[in-house]
């Protein structure tokens, strides 16, 4: 709730962080405004940039996860693709993890191959395939913390020791586990975050965040990773792991996030509006008390439907045994989080027939709301996916996913009581 409020300008201290809604700032002279371009000095001088209300929702993220800086961006999706590009370049390629959001799916599956960046996706279920896929072009390793829908945890440590001899990142999408799991301790070394979904938890602002460990050694491993150790003519012949030095803002500890600013963001243009920047800094305030409410309300709803006879198979942390138990202890403390995941006796038509049933529970391909969602994701989400990569995800024609939001338990069950018998 206070971290980056030094950074919420005016004379009279607002407690509420104000909305920057300008586009450029009046520079004091021409050698200030060089020394900003330059990177010798911090300032504002265009909001694709950086913004004074951007700049406190940095903080404050990086701030939850104990990281030296963060960078805000458009959305999730936005997130992962400057995050991931700012590592590799045409002929690289990433090792990443299958159990994806469809969405990621297709980034790393199509988009990234049309730039020449090649994906290689292995099952988290023997980490060292990651290593068995490594090659001397491989240059970030990628996952999910929580897998959508899949929901099995993600092995952080065991990756992360894999990541470090290979001499690449270990990048996690921790979007569906925002102060609930803190992968950054366990080793892996960058995050994203769709802000979208629980850090704003309104289903009222798109937006993403990178989050830097800054706990990698680019230098130690000079030649994987060019892009950030030799000059890069992007910005004038700039080599990052040594610009920012003279910088005392977060980002001059964090080569990588400043090399992301001022080249992927300064040229692709993905910047948050300074007001949805504080429209997530509104939902970081709450962020502690609400993803506890979903946990126990999702842990709640995925037993119900555990003991129901319409329901085939029910995924969630919490009824899991073995490692995933041992993961869910390590990790997430615990708290299994907000989405559960099950699979109708009766196929696709069961599954129609129970979402349109529903009243209380919004129809919706979003998570991450207050509100309750329910989603069909062979249809919606993972529509796009070849059956088989469909199923590596956990998807299955009779799937529903769940966002469990913060309405009362005994509504939720009347509601899904109600849709369930409705199902046939």
């Amino acid at each position: 709730m206070h971290a980056g409020a030094e950074l919420r300008l005016g004379p009279t201290g607002p407690v509420s962080t104000p909305i920057f809604q300008t586009v450029a700032y009046e520079l004091p002279s021409t050698a200030a405004a060089a020394g900003i371009f330059d990177l010798q000095v911090n300032g504002h001088a265009y909001t694709r940039l950086n913004n004074p209300t951007c700049d406190v929702l940095e903080a404050r993220i990086a701030a939850v996860d104990g990281a030296p800086a963060a960078l805000a961006v458009s959305s999730g999706q936005a997130a992962i693709t400057l995050a991931l590009l700012n590592l590799c370049q045409h002929g690289d390629n990433i090792v990443s993890s299958n159990e994806l959001y469809g969405g990621t799916w297709n980034l790393l599956a199509h988009t990234f191959s049309r730039f020449g960046i090649e994906t290689r996706f292995v099952s988290p279920d023997d980490p060292k395939d990651f290593a068995r896929a490594t090659d001397e072009r491989t240059r970030c390793y990628f996952g999910e913390t929580l897998p959508n829908p899949k929901l099995q945890i993600f092995p952080i440590e065991e990756v992360a020791e894999l990541a470090e001899l290979a001499g690449v990142p270990l990048v996690l999408d921790n979007t569906l586990l925002p102060m609930v799991c803190n992968p950054l301790s366990f080793g892996a070394h960058i995050l994203v975050y769709s802000a979208t979904k629980y850090i704003g938890g309104h289903g009222s602002a798109l937006g993403g965040l990178i989050v830097d460990s800054n706990t990698f050694d680019w230098t130690r491993h000079a030649d994987r990773h060019p892009l950030l150790t030799e000059p890069d003519p992007a910005h004038g012949g700039v080599v990052w792991t040594s610009a920012g030095s003279t910088l005392d803002s977060s980002l001059g500890s964090s080569p990588y996030l400043l090399k992301a600013r001022e080249t992927l963001l300064r040229d692709l243009g993905p910047c948050l509006s300074p007001f949805n920047a504080f429209l997530l800094i509104q939902g970081i305030e709450t962020l502690p008390l609400r993803m506890r409410a979903h946990g126990e309300n999702a842990r709640a709803v995925a037993h119900f439907l555990a003991g129901h006879p319409s329901v085939a198979a029910v995924r969630h942390p919490s009824l899991s045994d073995g490692y995933q138990a041992d993961l869910l202890r390590r990790y997430l403390h615990g708290n299994g989080g907000p989405l559960v995941h099950f699979e109708l006796n009766g196929g696709q038509e069961a599954g129609s027939r129970f979402i349109e049933s529903l009243r209380m529970i919004a129809h919706v391909t979003n998570i991450g709301d207050v509100r309750s969602m329910a989603t069909h994701p062979a249809s919606t989400t993972h529509a796009q996916l070849p059956v088989a990569d469909q199923l590596a995800a956990g998807v299955t024609q009779g799937s529903i996913r769940l966002s469990v939001g913060l309405e009362h338990i005994d509504d939720l069950i009347a509601d899904l009581t109600a849709a369930l018998a409705a199902s046939g």
